[in-house]
């Protein structure tokens, strides 16, 4: 009955981790690839927002059914259709590039 308010406390908090330009780990990430600090922050803060959206919806799915496995298996195919999203722009703007 815990666990979901747990995860979702430590979700928020890695999240909050990953995004903020005045964590540690933030800080040490951007001098070791040599990069400015808050460009750093600017590309992270997508993917760990398009990561915190999904969580989101699992953990509103968690909280309407007991077993575990729907909001895994839901994760799961929110993440492979944001890849395949991706991918697919990418895909485009490669192609207009090229000609």
């Amino acid at each position: 009955m815990t666990a979901s308010p747990k995860a979702t406390a430590v979700a928020g908090a890695v999240f909050g981790d990953h995004c903020s330009p005045i964590s540690d780990t933030t800080i040490m990430a951007s001098t070791g690839a040599d990069c400015d600090l808050v460009t750093h922050v600017g590309t992270q803060l997508t993917y760990a927002a398009v990561v915190a959206s999904v969580s989101a919806v699992c953990f509103l799915i968690a909280g309407l059914f007991r077993s575990p496995w729907i909001p895994l298996a839901a994760g799961v195919v929110m993440i492979v259709a944001v890849l395949l999203a991706i991918r697919a722009a990418v895909g485009k703007n490669d192609a207009t590039a090229s000609e």
